[in-house]
């Protein structure tokens, strides 16, 4: 499984991300700039990654970061603006699992802001990784404005990939969480298991965040016994795929459970199955009569399609 990338989403668009060009403001003449607006990119018709000039009237709400350094496209500089300070009109409520709305800015016509777990196999790889990119610097800068060490307000620098706090002196670098989610497996069975508050019929693998001083293997074995009380054995990676909502790194690996016996943790998890290998394979083909196929492009069912083509 190591290495097939195919329909996983964000992992591997060979952006050249221009590190040696954040020290000054050099490339942002020419630059390519791609709104973010409250975590949504913004995709033309054709559901491209909308690229707009760096003078152009959708971009007079660019927050105070200022333009943040992507990377490089061929010779052309591309940057993220986060535009989340203009408010569009009968901005509808919403605290669903998935936001479906979608919002026009009055400049940028035949284009919208849409959530980016929505389109991102929409998405050529490149664009994909620009967007992933995109929105995890410009949701660091929104939530990391003032200094932990003083409180003091941070200034962005080095073209947004630090804040510098000019009140102690430090610098503080963007944030990416590490996550371990696994495909636990036991014979001819997996496990998944479902979060509460998620939408009807969806399972997923088992996933965590890993603790200071921990290993991917023990992160492995303490998520899977606190949530199921199931004991795993052997540990193996897989693959991994930055997860921009809002800054983790999913590291995907498949563990054999040397018990099966259920034991659930209701705060973690409402429910937890093993699934037979007929029964997953119904489930990624959409026609299992209760649990619903994983959203493409998420590591999880890319785990789980691995594991059904053996």
């Amino acid at each position: 499984m190591i290495g097939d990338r195919a329909g996983l989403a964000f992992a591997g668009g060979g952006l050249d991300r221009a590190a040696e060009a954040r020290g000054d403001a050099d490339w942002q003449a020419g630059a390519a700039m791609v709104p973010v607006w409250r975590g949504k990119v913004c995709l033309d018709a054709d559901g491209a990654l909308v690229r707009l000039g760096a003078g152009h009237p959708a971009l007079a709400d660019t927050g105070e970061a200022g333009p943040v350094l992507l990377g490089r496209d061929g010779g052309q500089a591309v940057a993220a603006c986060d535009i989340s300070a203009w408010a569009p009109p009968n901005l509808p409520e919403t605290k669903l699992f998935f936001d479906p709305s979608e919002q026009v800015h009055p400049a940028i016509p035949g284009a919208g802001f849409v959530e980016l777990r929505g389109a991102m196999m929409r998405l050529s790889p490149l664009d994909a990784e620009l967007a992933a990119t995109a929105r995890a610097l410009t949701g660091w800068h929104a939530t990391h404005r003032f200094c932990p060490a003083c409180g003091h307000e941070t200034q962005a620098a080095q073209s947004g990939w630090q804040r510098r706090c000019p009140g102690c002196g430090r610098t503080h670098f963007p944030r990416t969480d590490p996550v371990v989610i696994m495909l636990v497996t036991r014979g001819d069975r997996v496990l998944l298991g479902r979060s509460p508050g998620w939408p009807e019929g969806m399972y997923s693998c088992l996933a965590g965040f890993i603790e200071p001083g921990e290993t991917l293997e023990a992160a492995v074995r303490r998520e899977v016994a606190e949530e199921t009380g199931i004991r795993i054995g052997a540990v193996r990676y897989a693959g991994s795929q930055p997860w921009p909502f809002p800054a983790s790194l999913m590291i995907g690996l498949v563990a054999e459970a040397e018990s099966e016996a259920i034991t659930l943790d209701p705060v973690e998890l409402e429910d937890a199955l093993w699934l037979s290998r007929a029964d997953l394979a119904a489930v990624m083909a959409g026609t299992h009569p209760v649990l619903r196929a994983p959203r493409r492009g998420a590591i999880a069912g890319w785990l789980m399609r691995g594991w059904l083509d053996g």
